[in-house]
């Protein structure tokens, strides 16, 4: 798939700190990206490099192919959604579209059709006379999508899209900018720290920490087979454990535990040796807490002590304890009521921790919280 925008080794320092550190990212054309992390992890300072309202201190920007490293904003085919949105508080709803227009070349003639053509692509139809104070929050963003639309960029930028809705209204807008994405058929790239909104909004997405990538993967790749210990923590992994590689037979490695216990898993990395000291991360929802030891052989089990429950109506959250004093974390569904079918688990007692084995994650270095 050709590509869109292409971002080679790019820095950007401000004194001593580099906010952003010799990143590269490739993003295909028509593509839905997203740049996740924490605050301060360098993400919406990338953002704005390739938007044009910072200059990187070294590497290169390519925008459909075109070196657009040392271009002005608004010669470039790339246009930013603020998160405040940044509306004329003074100019109506069609004025403040219209706004980015006067850059560029061609008469007022044909101002008002694209005007119109804009608005009615984000469904504001009608309201061309309003000012922003008489709109909802997720209409003033819809104005500020139309403004940045009407210039026809070849990549929309939005910077943190959702964080100014209250929480019943960003799943709509989810879902509107994922059809409007789809229907225009340009590359969107996009900041949150928000992990449910990068998972449920983009085809992929870029993990950054401490002003480099992390990981780069679809939404399902990082979730399910995160490459690090930050990407797995920053992903609502909590239940990590320290084994030592016992054997590597056929394929197949025996992660010995600390307890004694030995778990066979599918070899995970080709540089795995015997002896070996690994760190592994298993989601959660993938854990499952019983009073009694299951009977299937192949699932993994690991005796512990219940320390807490949480009900959260959906679902339940078990906080356990291992035989070193390990604190983990799983979750289930309440398939059925609580009321009509309690639990047998009680806070202090004995159970057991399990898991199958295909949900064992190994993870690789330089992640470390």
């Amino acid at each position: 798939m050709p590509l869109s925008v292409e971002i080679r080794r790019v820095t950007k320092r401000f004194s001593d700190v580099a906010a952003v550190n010799e990143v590269s990212l490739d993003i295909r054309r028509g593509e839905l990206f997203a740049l996740l992390g924490p605050s301060g992890c360098g993400k919406t300072t990338l953002l704005r490099m390739v938007g044009g309202l910072e200059t990187p201190s070294a590497g290169t920007i390519h925008i459909e192919g075109i070196d657009v490293t040392e271009v002005p904003p608004h010669l470039r085919p790339a246009h930013m959604v603020f998160q405040q949105y940044a509306l004329f508080p003074h100019l109506t709803v069609a004025d403040n579209v219209a706004f980015g227009l006067r850059y560029k070349n061609g008469g007022r003639a044909g101002w008002s059709t694209k005007v119109k053509e804009a608005l009615d692509l984000v469904r504001l139809a009608g309201m061309e006379k309003r000012l922003p104070h008489q709109l909802s929050g997720g209409q003033r963003q819809r104005v500020a999508l139309a403004r940045a639309l009407v210039l026809e960029p070849k990549v929309l930028l939005l910077d943190e899209p959702l964080a100014a809705l209250d929480p019943q209204l960003r799943e709509e807008v989810q879902v509107e900018l994922k059809h409007l994405q789809r229907t225009l058929g340009i590359s969107f790239l996009f900041v949150t720290h928000d992990r449910e909104e990068a998972l449920g909004m983009s085809d992929r997405v870029a993990v950054m920490r401490h002003g480099r990538v992390e990981q780069v993967g679809t939404p399902a790749e990082i979730f399910e087979r995160p490459a690090t210990r930050f990407t797995a923590e920053f992903l609502g992994a909590t239940s990590f454990f320290t084994a030592e590689v016992a054997s590597l037979v056929d394929g197949v490695a025996t992660l010995r535990l600390p307890a004694g216990l030995d778990l066979q898993v599918p070899r995970p990395d080709a540089s795995l040796r015997p002896g070996d000291r690994i760190d592994f991360v298993v989601r959660p929802e993938k854990l499952r807490v019983r009073v009694e030891r299951p009977a299937e052989a192949e699932m993994a089990v690991v005796p512990v002590t219940v320390e807490e429950s949480i009900y959260q109506g959906m679902g339940t959250t078990w906080i356990v304890r291992g035989p070193a004093g390990e604190r983990f974390v799983a979750w289930e569904q309440n398939a059925a009521s609580v009321l009509d079918e309690p639990s047998a688990l009680r806070p202090g007692g004995a159970a057991f921790l399990c898991w199958h084995p295909r949900h064992t994650v190994v993870l690789g270095g330089g992640g470390d919280a």
